[in-house]
C-alpha cells in the first residue's frame, strides 16, 4: 500500500513505523504546516492507495472532504468529532467516497465491545445490577470520556434501560484502560482492557487500511471488524 498520513504526532509516527516495517510505503504525511488549501491538500493525496488520520477533532470534516476529492479511501482515528459526524459520513456518501472510522482501532477492544454487550444482555435480564463505566488515558488526550468509554456506553444502552455514569482519568502516560462494571448489592464484576501500548491502535489502523481500498460507503470498525480479520491477513495487514 501507498498510504498518506495526516499528523506527525505519536500516533503517526507508530503507522508509519509498522507501515514501512511490513512492506508499505508512506508517501506522504500531512501536518499543520504544510496542509494547504483544501485543494492543494486533494492534490497532495491524489496517487495514494489510502490515508490514515491521526490527528484532532477540528481537522476532520477538512481531512475527510479532501479524500473525498481526491478519491483516496480515509481510515479515521481520530476521535471527539461526533457533533460532526452525521454531516461528514453524508459528504461520503453523496460524494461517493470511502471512510471507516472508530473510536478505537484496537482489533482487542473490538472484541472487548463484543464481549460487554453479551455481558449487558445477561445483565439486563437479571435485573438487580447497576452498570458503569470508568475509563483511564493519559494527559494528553483530549477529549473525555473517551470515544471508546461512549462506544462502550451505547451497546450497554442497549440492553440496559437505567443511568449508565462514565468515570475518566487524565493522567500520565496511560495508554488506555476501560472497565465496565456491574454492581449489586451482593456481588460485583468488572470487565477490563488494558492497553499495554498505542502498537494496537496503530496495527489496527493498517488493517483497516488494506481493507478499506476498493470499497465505497461509509464503515463503523466495530461493526465491520470480523469481517475485515475474515478478508485480510494479521499481524501484516495485507489484503
Amino acid at each position: 500500500m501507498k498510504i498518506a498520513l495526516f499528523g506527525n504526532g505519536k500516533m503517526g509516527q507508530l503507522v508509519a513505523s509498522q507501515a514501512r516495517a511490513a512492506g508499505h510505503e508512506i508517501g506522504v504525511v500531512i501536518t499543520s504546516s504544510n496542509g494547504g488549501a483544501l485543494e492543494d491538500l486533494a492534490g497532495q493525496l491524489r496517487g495514494h492507495d489510502v490515508a490514515i488520520d491521526f490527528t484532532v477533532a477540528a481537522a476532520v470534516e477538512r481531512n475527510v472532504s479532501a479524500c473525498v476529492r481526491a478519491k483516496v479511501p480515509l481510515v479515521e482515528g481520530t476521535t471527539g468529532w461526533q457533533s460532526q459526524q452525521d454531516a461528514v459520513c453524508q459528504m461520503v456518501v453523496e460524494q461517493n467516497g470511502a471512510l471507516i472510522y472508530g473510536a478505537n482501532f484496537s482489533v482487542g477492544v473490538n472484541l472487548f465491545y463484543r464481549v460487554v454487550a453479551h455481558a449487558a444482555a445477561l445483565f439486563g435480564q437479571a435485573k438487580d445490577y447497576a452498570p458503569f463505566i470508568e475509563e483511564a488515558h493519559h494527559a494528553q488526550k483530549r477529549d473525555a470520556p473517551s470515544g471508546t468509554a461512549l462506544r462502550l456506553h451505547d451497546f450497554l444502552k442497549e440492553s440496559m434501560e437505567c443511568e449508565i455514569p462514565i468515570a475518566a482519568t487524565r493522567a500520565g502516560s496511560i495508554p488506555g484502560t476501560h472497565r465496565v462494571g456491574f454492581d449489586s448489592a451482593a456481588d460485583q464484576i468488572m470487565l477490563t482492557h488494558t492497553a499495554r501500548s498505542r502498537a494496537g491502535f496503530a496495527s489496527g489502523a493498517l488493517l483497516a487500511a488494506a481493507w478499506i481500498i476498493g470499497r465505497t460507503g461509509v464503515y463503523e470498525f466495530s461493526e465491520t471488524v470480523h469481517q475485515v480479520i475474515a478478508d485480510c491477513q494479521l499481524p501484516s495487514a495485507d489484503c
